[in-house]
C-alpha cells in the first residue's frame, strides 16, 4: 500500500463530497470542500497534501509492517545508544494500528494528552517511534551530561539569590512587601511552563516526533503560545493571591499596591515566559542535532539563567512602577491591561493545534495549584524576610529552591520517556506496581534507580560550589560557619531525597491515571521544591539563630 493507492481508495469511498482538515504552516487550519471528482484527481490531490518526504517516509514504515522488517539499529553517539524495549507483539499491534489513516487524525479534536505534544500522529515520526528504541547510557555519560547543564543551572541561582539580596533594600521591595510573596510563585513558572515545556519537547525528540520540519514548527509554535496564555494568567492570579496573603495576617489593603503587583507580576511573567521559551526551543533542537539526551541537559538550561532574568525583570518593573505610583498611578493599569488584552491573541494561536488546544482546556489545574504552593512558601520566605535577624535567608532561597527543583524536573522527565517507551496510557512496568516504599527509587540498577543515585549525588558537592560562590563574592548575610554549613547541606540534602521518592510516587501515579506526566507532574514537583525548600531553610536559620550562629550584617 502507498499514498496514491491509499488516496484513490479514500477518493472512491467517500463518492462525491469529501471535507478534510489540513494545517499549514502558514495557512493556518481550515476546512476545504471537494466537488465530486475523479479518483485520479483525488489522488493527485493527495499527493499535493502531504509532501514529498512524508510520502518516502510513509511508505517505507508501511513496508516494514508487511514485511515485517526490523529498522536499522541507531548509532553509538556520546554515551547514548539504543536498546530493545518492546515486544514483538505489542510492535506489531502498534505498527498496524497506525498504518490505518483516519481523518480523525488531522485534528478532530480526538487528541490524548499522552500523545505528547503531536498535532498530526498519521504523518508524523510516530509511525517510527518503535523504530527509535530507548535511550540507553552509562552513568558516566548521564552524569556527564547532567553536571554542565546543572552547574549552570546552578550559577544563575546563585545569580538570582545575589540579585534578590541587593533588591531586597530597594524601595518597591520596603514598602511593598507582597512582592517577596510573588518571588517564588514567579520564579516557579519555569518549573510551571519552561520545565513542562521542556520535558513534552524532550520526550517528542526521543520517540522521534520531531523527525519532520513542519510538525516541529507546528509544536513549537502551538506551546509557545499555550506558554504565553497560561504565564499571563498565572501571572495575574499569583498577583491575587500576593495580595490575598498580605491581607490576612495584617488586614491591610491598599489598592495602588494591588494594582502594581498585579502590572508587575503579569508583566514579568509574560516577557520571561517568552525569553526562556525561545531559549528552551534552541536547547531541544540543538541537542537533537548533537545527540545529546533532551532530558539530560533541557530541563536544567531551562532554569540556568531562568530565575536571573525573572527575578532582574521583576525588580525593574515593580520599582519602576512604584517611581510612578504618586505623579502617574494609571501606568500601572494600563501595562496590566495590555498584557492582558493580548490574551485572546494568543488564545487564538494555541487553539489552532490540537496539542496545544487540548491542554489549553485540560492543563490548569497543575499549573494553578503549583502556583498556589509556591505563593505559600513565598509567604514564609516573606515572614522570614521581614525578622532582620534572619535578613540572610534571601540570598540563599533561589539557590535551594533552584537546585531542588532541577533535580527533580530531571528525574520526572526520564521517568517520563521511560514509560512512554515501556508502558501504555494506564498502565504501569512491573516493578513500579503495588505500594510505593522509598528504597524503591534509590535501590536497583534500572535506568530510573541510576539516575536517582546520580541526582542525589550531585546535591552536596554542587552546593559546596554553590556556597563558596557567593563567599567569594561577598554576598549574603550570613558568614560560613562549619555549623551553618552542615545544617544548610542536611537541609539541601533532604529537599531533594523527598523530591525524589514524590517523583517516583507521582509519575506513576499521574501515568496510571492515564494522563501525561510531562504535562502534570512537574508543575507539582517544582512548587513542592519551593515550598520544602523555604521551609526547611527558614527552619535551619531559626536553628541557627537559637544555638548562636548568628550574623545579619555580611556582605552589607
Amino acid at each position: 500500500m502507498n499514498i496514491q493507492t491509499l488516496g484513490g481508495a479514500i477518493g472512491e469511498s467517500l463518492g462525491s463530497s469529501l471535507t478534510v482538515r489540513m494545517s499549514g504552516v502558514s495557512a493556518g487550519w481550515g476546512a476545504l470542500s471537494l466537488k465530486p471528482l475523479s479518483s485520479g484527481r483525488v489522488t493527485s490531490l493527495f499527493q499535493t497534501m502531504v509532501p514529498t518526504g512524508y510520502t518516502k517516509l510513509q511508505e517505507e514504515r508501511l513496508a516494514m509492517v508487511d514485511l515485517g522488517a526490523k529498522p536499522e539499529a541507531l548509532p553509538h553517539q556520546n554515551g547514548y545508544r539504543p536498546e530493545t524495549s518492546h515486544t514483538e507483539g505489542r510492535r506489531h499491534l502498534d505498527r498496524t494500528a497506525r498504518s490505518s489513516v483516519t481523518l480523525s487524525d488531522c485534528g478532530d479534536g480526538s487528541y490524548s494528552e499522552t500523545e505528547p505534544m503531536l498535532p498530526k500522529g498519521s504523518l508524523s515520526g510516530e509511525e517510527g517511534s518503535d523504530a527509535r528504541n530507548m535511550p540507553k547510557e552509562s552513568p558516566w555519560a548521564m552524569a556527564l551530561q547532567i553536571l554542565v547543564p546543572f552547574l549552570l543551572a546552578g550559577f544563575g541561582t546563585v545569580s538570582a539569590g545575589m540579585v534578590l539580596d541587593i533588591v531586597q533594600h530597594w524601595e518597591a521591595f520596603r514598602y511593598i512587601t507582597e512582592i517577596f510573596i510573588l518571588v517564588p510563585a514567579l520564579l516557579g513558572l519555569k518549573g510551571n511552563l519552561e520545565m513542562t515545556l521542556a520535558s513534552r519537547l524532550s520526550t517528542a525528540v526521543n520517540v522521534g516526533k520531531m523527525d519532520s520540519p513542519i510538525e516541529k514548527w507546528n509544536l513549537i509554535i502551538g506551546n509557545l503560545a499555550l506558554k504565553q496564555v497560561q504565564a499571563t494568567v498565572v501571572g495575574f492570579l499569583a498577583a491575587v493571591a500576593a495580595v490575598v496573603l498580605g491581607w490576612i495576617p495584617e488586614g491591610k489593603f491598599q489598592m495602588s499596591h494591588a494594582v502594581l503587583l498585579c502590572s508587575s507580576s503579569v508583566a514579568t511573567a509574560f516577557i520571561a515566559s517568552l525569553l526562556q521559551g525561545i531559549i528552551m526551543v534552541g536547547v531541544i533542537v540543538g541537542s537533537k542535532k548533537t545527540g545529546i539526551n533532551p532530558d539530560n541537559v533541557a530541563t536544567p538550561i531551562a532554569a540556568s539563567f531562568g530565575d536571573l532574568i525573572t527575578l532582574a525583570i521583576l525588580a525593574w518593573i515593580s520599582q519602576g512602577l512604584y517611581n510612578c505610583l504618586d505623579s502617574y498611578s494609571y501606568v500601572s493599569t494600563l501595562v496590566c491591561a495590555f498584557f492582558l488584552c493580548l490574551t485572546p491573541l494568543w488564545i487564538v494561536i494555541s487553539s489552532k493545534h490540537p496539542a496545544s488546544r487540548t491542554l489549553l482546556y485540560s492543563g490548569w489545574e497543575p499549573v494553578i495549584t503549583a502556583m498556589v504552593i509556591s505563593s505559600i512558601g513565598g509567604l514564609i520566605l516573606d515572614k522570614t524576610v521581614s525578622d532582620p535577624n534572619l535578613a540572610g535567608i534571601v540570598v540563599y532561597t533561589p539557590v535551594i529552591n533552584g537546585i531542588g527543583g532541577n533535580l527533580v524536573a530531571i528525574q520526572s522527565s526520564r521517568i517520563s520517556t521511560h514509560l512512554h517507551f515501556h508502558s501504555a496510557p494506564g498502565e504501569v512496568p512491573e516493578e513500579a506496581k503495588g505500594c510505593y516504599y522509598p528504597c524503591r527509587t534509590f535501590c536497583g540498577s534500572g535506568a530510573n534507580h541510576r539516575s536517582a543515585q546520580v541526582l542525589l549525588l550531585l546535591v552536596i558537592p554542587g552546593h559546596l560550589i554553590f556556597l563558596y560562590t557567593i563567599h567569594l563574592m561577598k554576598s549574603g548575610h550570613t558568614t560560613l560557619t562549619p555549623i551553618f554549613m552542615a545544617v544548610y547541606l542536611a537541609a539541601a540534602l533532604l529537599q531533594v531525597l523527598l523530591l525524589l521518592c514524590i517523583a517516583d510516587w507521582m509519575v506513576h501515579s499521574i501515568w496510571r491515571s492515564g494522563k501525561d506526566p510531562d504535562s502534570f507532574s512537574i508543575p507539582y514537583l517544582t512548587a513542592l521544591g519551593d515550598l520544602l525548600g523555604t521551609a526547611l531553610l527558614a527552619l535551619s536559620f531559626h536553628f541557627l539563630w537559637l544555638i548562636g550562629d548568628q550574623d545579619s550584617d555580611v556582605g552589607d
